[in-house]
């Protein structure tokens, strides 16, 4: 597992010197891999796409997803150059990522301008708290909708 965990994290810091060198964004890359496959693959391009969420992690997930044809990847490890951030590391419970192997610290990205700190402050908040305003409206509609769904014969719960 160990010489595994570091070729794919060899190959997910070349992604990262991919985007450096294309001048797409921040120096981060990704590797999804399952049953010693990779699955996807992912630099930072936010700079490129002009897409905040076009993160290295997300990019390799969503590659992922569309080579495996599915929203979920049970039994894939994801290997980063960089803890994901908070954004990040919710897409990979939400794709049901089993294990995730990665670089340099949270710190270490701080150190070069890319801090998640006031995001995870901002998440600790109560809503009204935040720095982003906040107004509720239109609940009983969207509970409406919720119903349908629930009700619907399309529904998938993932």
């Amino acid at each position: 597992m160990r010489d595994q965990d570091e070729t794919f994290m060899r190959e997910a810091l070349d992604m990262a010197r991919q985007g450096i060198e294309l001048g797409h964004g921040g120096p981060f890359g990704a590797v999804l891999v399952r049953q010693g496959r990779v699955i996807g693959r992912g630099w930072n391009q936010v700079i490129h796409l002009n897409d905040p969420t076009a993160h290295a992690e997300m990019q390799a997930i969503r590659e992922a997803c569309r080579t495996l044809a599915d929203y979920h990847l049970p039994g894939a490890v994801l290997y980063t150059t960089c803890e994901p951030c908070p954004m990040c590391l919710s897409a990979a419970y939400w794709a049901h990522i089993q294990r995730l192997v990665y670089a340099a610290e949270a710190g270490d990205a701080a150190a070069i301008g890319f801090s998640d700190r006031e995001i995870m402050l901002e998440l600790d908040r109560p809503s009204a708290e935040r720095s982003i305003a906040v107004k509720q409206l239109l609940r009983d509609d969207s509970l409406a909708l919720f119903a349908r769904w629930e009700k619907s014969d399309k529904r998938i719960d993932y």
